[in-house]
């Protein structure tokens, strides 16, 4: 792919003249948006996701961080309960088995909405317990995936608590728009999903998987095996919230019992449901293992 010569006029002193005694001038391959868009550009577009981050990472002084993870659709309480009412004033008119199955899920993100909100509260708790340690680093920084759901909450909550958090958005299809409590001079946006899982995992010293679907569930099977292959700490924390949903969805149990995981990297799991559990289980896994910053950022 070749890029589009500039003409530009030249006194006597100039080079390479045309025909009409005008130099021609190309810009360097860099400033060429053809090219940097190429297929032979692929790997220079990698390498400034890995770059950028690492510069903006450093200039915020962050240490490390507490990567939280969870469903992008769970509502918050009052969004759950305002879309609740909406229906409800709406099915007084005419019941149908389409309204009553729009309030059959409603009642259902009623109910998940408590996540959000302990999401919330375990971000607020952390972060202001994390800022009692300093800022020089920054130590144990809030990392979510950057979009609604309970990665908006993980955000919200180091908002209020007066510190600084990470969104680590990527550029979708269908979604998505990073949150707007993410600190702005934290705020990345991925094109490369493998990038992106990179800065989740390279400074994470805890991951905290809240009810989610496939994207949730993708992340929590990348943490596990680079632990259980050891391409990762196992000291790091991997904290299951909330067994109501995740017994469920997945039988860990079954897993062990059937010896497609063993006894050891059962352990690797740690579980909790309140705010109150996981905030001690984090705290005290922090405290015992990881209390020396990463010594990338520094």
């Amino acid at each position: 792919m070749s890029r589009r010569p500039r003409s530009k006029e030249r006194g006597r002193e100039g080079s390479r003249k045309g025909s009409l005694g005008r130099s021609l001038e190309i810009d360097p391959p860099y400033r060429d948006p053809v090219f940097m868009e190429s297929l032979p550009s692929r790997p220079v577009r990698i390498l400034t996701e890995y770059i950028d981050p690492l510069e903006r990472l450093r200039r915020e002084k962050v240490g490390d961080t507490i990567v939280m993870f969870g469903s992008a659709r769970i509502l918050s309480r009052e969004q759950a309960l305002a879309h609740l009412d909406k229906l409800r004033k709406g099915g007084k008119r005419r019941s149908t088995p389409e309204n009553r199955a729009a309030m059959r899920d409603a009642r259902a993100s009623l109910e998940m909405s408590r996540y959000y909100e302990e999401a919330r509260e375990l971000a607020r708790r952390i972060t202001s317990w994390a800022m009692s340690l300093g800022d020089n680093p920054r130590r144990f920084v809030i990392c979510s995936g950057g979009g609604p759901g309970i990665m908006e909450a993980a955000n919200l909550g180091a908002s209020e608590a007066g510190g600084k958090s990470i969104g680590l958005s990527i550029q979708l299809p269908h979604e998505q728009r990073p949150n707007d409590y993410i600190s702005p001079e934290l705020s990345f946006m991925f094109h490369y999903f493998f990038m992106r899982k990179l800065w989740f995992a390279q400074l994470a010293k805890a991951l905290i998987i809240f009810p989610g679907g496939f994207g949730t569930m993708d992340e929590l099977w990348e943490m596990l095996t680079l632990m259980q292959t050891g391409k990762l700490q196992r000291r790091n924390l991997i904290l299951i919230y909330g067994r109501k949903y995740w017994d469920r969805v997945l039988d860990w149990k079954h897993m062990l019992r059937c010896g497609t995981i063993n006894q050891h990297e059962y352990g690797l799991l740690e579980f909790a449901d309140t705010v109150d559990q996981a905030f001690e289980r984090v705290r005290n896994g922090l405290e015992a293992h990881h209390m020396k910053p990463d010594e990338l950022l520094q």
